[in-house]
């Protein structure tokens, strides 16, 4: 039988630290939670691997490495506001429930929101609410956001997120595809939008979030 707990320990220390990943409060939050509650219980035993685990057709728990890296750069603290934009089985929702004050979390999918809402609840994370809805949208009726976090990569950031950002906050999202995308940080300040991009990291995309069909003449 697997010691999960072990294993944690284990990823933090392998996988998350050899990152430069230094943030006490991620490091802790990770530590936290318990990873292999979030996936199927066919795929338990490989909780830990440092690699994307499928969750539902087409979707996907990110690799832990890689995941920490981007909560890193959000330098979340506990006066924050987050929202993320696709909760899928509650995962990140409940790493970021440890280092916020608030967290809504917006997914399209109905089971895959029904799924975390019972996980998140069970374990616990009073902070969190999930949000059956398009992810697209984000969801504006509790914005402002200090963060916004995307749980996957995208090829856009639609404008409808940008404008849920308060001044002075952050959104992270992983933009493109494969092993060319970005790790990417917007700042609004002031009323303008700033953008940098940090690392490069394959993610697994969310549904949509695609650029628009231009016609060709």
């Amino acid at each position: 039988m697997i010691d999960f707990e072990a294993a944690r320990r284990k990823m933090v220390e392998n996988q998350i630290r050899t990152r430069d990943v230094t943030a006490h409060s991620v490091l802790q939050a990770f530590l936290t939670v318990p990873r292999e509650y979030f996936v199927p219980e066919k795929t338990k035993t490989l909780a830990y691997v440092d690699a994307d685990i499928q969750i539902a057709v087409g979707r996907y728990l990110m690799d832990a490495s890689t995941l920490a890296k981007l909560l890193q750069l959000a330098a979340i603290s506990k006066s924050d506001t987050v929202l993320e934009v696709g909760a899928g089985s509650g995962y990140v929702a409940a790493l970021l429930a440890n280092l916020a004050g608030s967290v809504v979390s917006v997914e399209s999918d109905e089971a895959l929101a029904a799924q975390a809402t019972d996980k998140l609840a069970t374990l616990g994370y009073a902070n969190v609410s999930v949000i059956k809805g398009d992810m697209e949208a984000g969801f504006a009726q509790r914005s402002p956001y200090n963060v916004i976090f995307f749980n996957g990569s995208v090829e856009q950031v639609p404008a409808a997120l940008v404008d849920q950002l308060n001044d002075g906050g952050r959104l992270i999202a992983v933009i493109g595809y494969g092993n060319a995308a970005q790790a990417t940080l917007m700042v609004r300040e002031q009323g303008l939008v700033s953008q940098s991009a940090h690392f490069n990291a394959s993610v697994k995309p969310l549904p949509g979030f695609r650029h628009a069909k231009e016609f060709v003449f």
